[in-house]
């Protein structure tokens, strides 16, 4: 839905031109918008309002006001006091799906007043293109008291009655003397909020090694904790480097096949048990999960992997508990001898 320069965002200037830009993209499609709903009577009344950086809070249309995807907004705050301006990202049945997948309590939702004056949008464009200023100043304050934080972001409320300062930092901060600076510059209320590296990665944005924008700076929301193990059970190399994204963090993407893997390898035999032979003892080197076979070395000779299949492995686990060993590995049928050429065998 295109939007004139006078409805959108930023200003689109072009001289002797008037042609008119979609400034402001949203980045969804609503495929329910040709589709009439069975509950035309009794329209789903909660909105999907994008602030800055994607940032994303729904509300309710009270009034029944009619509204879709791309207009400006005036909503309430979570103080109460003032207001703030937000951009329709979902509405109608789109929005409940939304919901629906969420733990949001209804009772919580803020009011949506109306749909933005002209006055209250050159307002909040006002502050919008105010914001880089500010955030320059307040790193500049921040490094003049010598505190040992990094101020990331910052964000306007709508009507320019409260600015948020987004940081980082790894130890607790005594903000007296940096929010009466902050008061005196910049003459408005002062809140500071601490948010961790993957939400600073997301503010910041940026294109990831998969040459894609960055999944939490456009759609992933909700950060799970991400270990070693991850890489572990899926066979990757622990590679610091590889493994870890634009916040200096374990890649989230790491546990996006996690749980297939898992549920991968509850068959297999336990990876720390030794088998034993007539040539002596082996043990695990490395696993293929999905082609259910494992590469077992003699501990005496640990550069040559023998590849045995999971059924396999229990069968002679099973005999190893009732006989001694009968068998070579290099008589099993299903054994395909490999020369390793690498020194370094870590999974």
């Amino acid at each position: 839905m295109n939007k004139s320069c006078s409805d959108c965002l930023n200003k689109c200037e072009k001289k002797e031109s008037i042609l008119k830009k979609k400034c402001y993209e949203i980045n969804v499609l609503d495929w329910l918008s040709n589709i009439q709903s069975p509950f035309e009577g009794q329209k789903y009344n909660i909105v999907e309002i994008q602030f800055k950086n994607n940032r994303k809070e729904f509300f309710l249309n009270q009034e029944k006001i009619f509204l879709d995807q791309g207009d400006i907004v005036t909503v309430e705050t979570k103080s109460g006091i003032g207001h703030d301006v937000g951009v329709v990202y979902l509405t109608g049945e789109l929005a409940r799906l939304q919901i629906r997948n969420q733990t949001i309590n209804s009772k919580t939702f803020r009011k949506v007043y109306r749909k933005s004056t002209y006055k209250e949008v050159n307002i909040w464009k006002y502050f919008k293109k105010k914001e880089n200023t500010t955030l320059f100043k307040a790193k500049k304050i921040a490094k003049n008291l010598n505190l040992i934080m990094k101020i990331c972001d910052v964000e306007y409320q709508g009507d320019g009655g409260k600015a948020i300062f987004y940081y980082t930092a790894e130890n607790r901060i005594d903000f007296r003397k940096l929010i009466k600076e902050f008061a005196f510059y910049f003459h408005t209320r002062i809140e500071m909020r601490q948010i961790g590296y993957r939400q600073e990665a997301a503010k910041i944005g940026g294109i990831g090694s998969c040459g894609r924008e960055l999944c939490c700076s456009t759609w992933l929301k909700k950060f799970k904790s991400v270990t070693t193990n991850s890489a572990r059970y899926q066979q990757l190399s622990i590679n610091i480097q590889k493994l870890t994204g634009q916040c200096s963090k374990l890649k989230c993407c790491l546990n996006y096949e996690l749980d297939a893997y898992l549920d991968a390898i509850k068959d297999f035999p336990d990876f720390n048990r030794k088998i034993y032979t007539e040539k002596g003892a082996a043990q695990c080197m490395k696993i293929d999960v999905f082609k259910r076979k494992m590469w077992f070395s003699y501990i005496k000779n640990p550069n040559t992997w023998f590849r045995i299949e999971v059924k396999k492995i229990k069968e002679i686990l099973e005999k190893n508990k009732i006989a001694p060993p009968l068998e070579e590995l290099s008589t099993i049928n299903t054994i395909q001898k490999t020369e390793l050429t690498f020194k370094d065998l870590s999974i």
